[in-house]
């Protein structure tokens, strides 16, 4: 496969590179990229399926449906920004990827799954606020606060993942130029640089540690406060209730923090580089196909509105 390159006055600036995959199994090829397309169709249909179902009926349109709704349409961002090269890889083997496209990647993906992780502490707060604070729930969780929370994620995000993607970028990759990857992430792009990337390094570790911790510090001190609730609850059907309502996002959460806190939580970025593809593939592939399942076997309007969706479409036919 050919390596594009630019001669300048210092050298050789790589300007495409390649995706390497998992070259030990792609004599599987084939039979991996039947079963990722079809976990890739499932976790897109599933979230489309939450998507629509939460705009179109009525009692799904809370403050807690409409922060899944969000989830949902992030997680099919989150997904169709690497599985589609994946895809091409256990079909054809390593695929190249340009300069630009590399930076593009890597930036909708770690901006979008940032805003994630932003979005789950705000589904935890709002949890929060709908058990220990039921009486101001309606008033404090209202439409227009809803929104703001969810541009504050988005906005919060962004310039963060643009700052330190601009330092990335700005960094010399004089060769090699193969990627021991699926996609372009931080940890394997700062690895391919020939220039100091402890300054950079040191900016992917800062931003892991502010998104993921401050994330995570919000979503403990939430569901503590939840769970001294819910123990002071008179009644076992109560008690039942509101940790149903809790459970699918604990689940959520603590898939998605144990393969993230793997990845980028660690001062040296290049480090575990042949792990971190497990661990990716968990993240990007097996995350995002749950968390339609938990959240829809586990949540009973969600099961009620799909039956009425259901039964709407059979009488229209």
């Amino acid at each position: 496969m050919r390596k594009m390159s630019l001669r300048t006055g210092n050298g050789t600036i790589v300007q495409e590179f390649v995706l390497e995959g998992f070259p030990a199994v792609q004599h599987l090829g084939k039979i991996l990229f039947s079963v990722h397309l079809l976990a890739y169709l499932a976790s897109i249909t599933g979230n489309m399926v939450i998507i629509t179902i939460t705009c179109a009926d009525a009692h799904l349109q809370t403050p807690m449906y409409f922060f899944l709704c969000v989830f949902s349409f992030i997680e099919c961002c989150f997904t169709s920004t690497v599985i589609p090269k994946l895809l091409l890889i256990f079909l054809f083997g390593r695929q190249t990827i340009s300069f630009a496209a590399c930076f593009i990647q890597a930036f909708v993906f770690i901006f979008v799954g940032s805003s994630g992780f932003l979005i789950i502490s705000v589904m935890s707060v709002d949890r929060y606020v709908a058990i220990c604070r039921p009486l101001h729930y309606p008033s404090i969780m209202n439409p227009r606060t809803c929104l703001l929370l969810v541009i504050a994620c988005f906005a919060t995000s962004f310039p963060l993942v643009t700052g330190l993607l601009v330092k990335i970028s700005r960094l010399s990759f004089c060769g090699p130029h193969v990627i021991p990857h699926f996609f372009c992430d931080l940890g394997p792009l700062i690895h391919l640089s020939c220039s100091d990337t402890r300054s950079a390094e040191m900016m992917a570790f800062a931003l892991a540690l502010l998104i993921l911790f401050t994330s995570l510090t919000i979503t403990i001190v939430a569901y503590s406060n939840i769970a001294a609730t819910i123990i002071r609850l008179p009644s076992a059907k109560e008690r039942r209730r509101a940790f149903s309502t809790c459970s699918s996002h604990l689940m959520v959460l603590s898939l998605m923090f144990g393969s993230c806190v793997f990845i980028y939580v660690k001062l040296k970025q290049t480090s575990r580089l042949d792990s971190n593809r497990e661990a990716a593939l968990v993240n990007t592939v097996v995350t995002p196909l749950l968390n339609p399942v938990i959240y829809t076997l586990r949540n009973k309007q969600v099961h009620q509105a799909l039956q009425e969706a259901l039964c709407r479409r059979g009488t229209l036919r």
